[in-house]
């Protein structure tokens, strides 16, 4: 068996071609990750092979009919993480309660934007804080993003759910300690490199799922049949080091409740 890798490194104007050229060399599953985009391309570029997907709400992106009976050729692993920006914006507003203004990286390319700033915009006003959004879909824009972040003089930073901030976050995180800044991300991931907080269902089993539906796929049975799955795990985890490191102390009631602290 042969296995085949692109990666668009979040440039989603890359996916179609990428798509195509899967298509053009017959190839028995095409397996997407890093959010809806790359789904619908491969969806987009064919109706017959089979497609297994690690992506947000299927259904709203036109993949499956619905969770339980996808129908078509595409099924996979549901993991709603672009849907708990209000969640990351609480925990956040616990850690820093007197910082009056917020950065949030958003990238106006991905597909749950308008939905990440609104529900933001939302929960901002619910807790009183003010938010400073700072858009981003490329690296000269990021660098735009991050000097217009310490001009206007935030006091804590959230990044909003996005494949291209996934690829760049060691910069994203160096700039939050260089910066010392506060932050919460999506994944555990970023916990791990260093960022302060992360909290999103675990990306480890979503593609550990997804690996799963391919390779039953393989040996014979279709999408049509096999119901989208959805994460039953989240990483809610602390970061002490970084905690410490910014002179943050952490209340107890988000120590107790996170599924693992890093020390």
């Amino acid at each position: 068996m042969t296995i085949e890798y692109r990666w668009a490194r979040g440039e989603y104007g890359r996916l179609p071609a990428f798509a195509a050229e899967f298509v053009q060399r017959h190839v028995n599953v095409l397996a997407t990750t890093g959010g809806e985009a790359s789904a619908v391309a491969a969806k987009q570029a064919t109706s017959t092979i089979p497609i297994v997907f690690v992506a947000g709400d299927p259904v709203k992106a036109g993949l499956v009919e619905s969770l339980n009976r996808p129908g078509g050729n595409a099924t996979g692993s549901y993991i709603a993480t672009s849907e708990m920006e209000q969640k990351r914006l609480s925990l956040l507003h616990e850690l820093t309660p007197g910082v009056p203004l917020i950065g949030v990286l958003l990238n106006p390319n991905f597909v749950d934007a308008a939905r990440q700033l609104a529900e933001l915009q939302q929960a901002a006003r619910m807790i009183g804080r003010r938010l400073l959004i700072a858009k981003a879909s490329n690296d000269e824009e990021l660098n735009a993003a991050f000097a217009l972040l310490v001009q206007q003089g935030i006091g804590a930073l959230q990044v909003a759910t996005d494949p291209y901030f996934d690829t760049r976050r060691d910069r994203i995180i160096a700039f939050a300690a260089q910066n010392r800044l506060p932050a919460v991300y999506q994944f555990r991931e970023y916990a791990l490199a260093g960022g302060l907080v992360s909290y999103a269902p675990s990306i480890t089993e979503a593609y550990r799922q997804a690996g799963n539906y391919t390779g039953r796929i393989l040996k014979g049975e279709k999408p049509a049949d096999l119901p989208v799955l959805q994460p039953t795990k989240f990483d809610f985890v602390i970061n002490l080091k970084t905690a410490k490191a910014l002179g943050l102390t952490v209340p107890f009631g988000l120590l107790n409740a996170a599924d693992e602290v890093i020390e």
